[in-house]
């Protein structure tokens, strides 16, 4: 048994010294995640002590969990999370997969190519310019919207100060922002498609949308399953540098998320431990789904993220 494992590590090293280059070319990011990812994990203890700037930090065991569940702001903003997360994963989630069909429709190399560069653009902006964006757009004196609105006898709406429509503001800008990038790995799914699967498909007399539903969508149920795992994991990150740009004293409390609370407890208040506590509850359950969901999709299909 030990030979063998011996054996398996010696095969192993052999292998990564075959493509040092590679693991060379990956080290810089194992180093990013292992500082800003891994480390900060050790030192989520903190939640588990009132923190001394000078001398030990003071151990209090669940003093600040039981404090973050008896406040009234934290239980808003809990519901606020969910509320924008659920519209996040669950009603922008087919978009990219339907926004990669489209493109595949698309016949004329050109027009295909530069639909995607136009798509991609936005991810790669700040959201303060993109806020800056909708903020145009959505005026109520020069916004495009108003003036459509204004065209069919409706009343200039004030949507960034709407509690019933800023929700919808904060998901519409999302997948402006993130509709053609996330698409790339459903496009590329399709791209690797075998040729021949589509001919035979031709000769038999399939319609184009046959052909979409037979051979196109099978391709995607693996990335697909992957990316849904991955966004569940992500389900409590409600997204903290849309809603700081997009936030004001009228819609705060439908956007006030648990991103932005502990933003406020911890770095403008400084109650570093009860932030903490904050921060480790939203880890804790960001786990716990993307497990859950890896498990359920192993179970029912028999794929999973790993």
């Amino acid at each position: 048994m030990e030979t063998a494992h011996s054996g398996k590590i010696q095969k192993k090293l052999k292998s990564m010294k075959k493509d040092r280059i590679l693991y060379l070319i990956l080290l810089p990011t194992l180093i990013y995640f292992a500082i800003f990812n891994v480390w900060p994990i050790f030192e989520m203890k903190l939640a588990f002590f009132d923190y001394r700037i000078k001398g030990d930090d003071i151990y209090v065991g669940l003093k600040y969990f039981k404090q973050l569940f008896s406040t009234p702001t934290f239980i808003q903003v809990l519901n606020n999370t969910l509320i924008i997360s659920t519209m996040k994963i669950i009603l922008y989630f087919p978009l990219p997969v339907i926004f990669a069909l489209m493109i595949n429709e698309v016949r004329l190399g050109p027009g295909r190519k530069a639909i995607q560069i136009i798509s991609y653009l936005p991810h790669f902006l700040s959201w303060v310019v993109i806020a800056s964006v909708w903020f145009q757009i959505l005026s109520p004196t020069g916004g495009i919207i108003n003036h459509i609105v204004a065209l069919f006898g409706g009343q200039p709406i004030d949507f960034l100060t709407s509690k019933s429509a800023i929700r919808w503001v904060l998901f519409a800008s999302e997948t402006w922002r993130s509709i053609g990038w996330d698409s790339i790995i459903f496009f590329a799914a399709i791209m690797n498609i075998d040729a021949s699967l589509y001919e035979a498909a031709d000769i038999d007399g399939a319609s184009r949308f046959q052909k979409t539903l037979a051979i196109t969508l099978p391709a995607l149920i693996t990335p697909m399953i992957t990316v849904l795992i991955l966004n569940v994991g992500f389900f409590m990150n409600a997204g903290l540098d849309q809603v700081l740009n997009f936030t004001n004293a009228a819609v705060n409390s439908k956007i006030d998320i648990i991103d932005t609370f502990v933003y406020r407890i911890g770095l403008q208040n400084s109650q570093y431990s009860f932030a903490t506590a904050a921060n480790l509850f939203k880890g804790v359950v960001g786990t716990i789904l993307i497990v859950g969901t890896h498990l359920t999709s192993k179970k029912l299909t028999g794929k999973g993220a790993w």
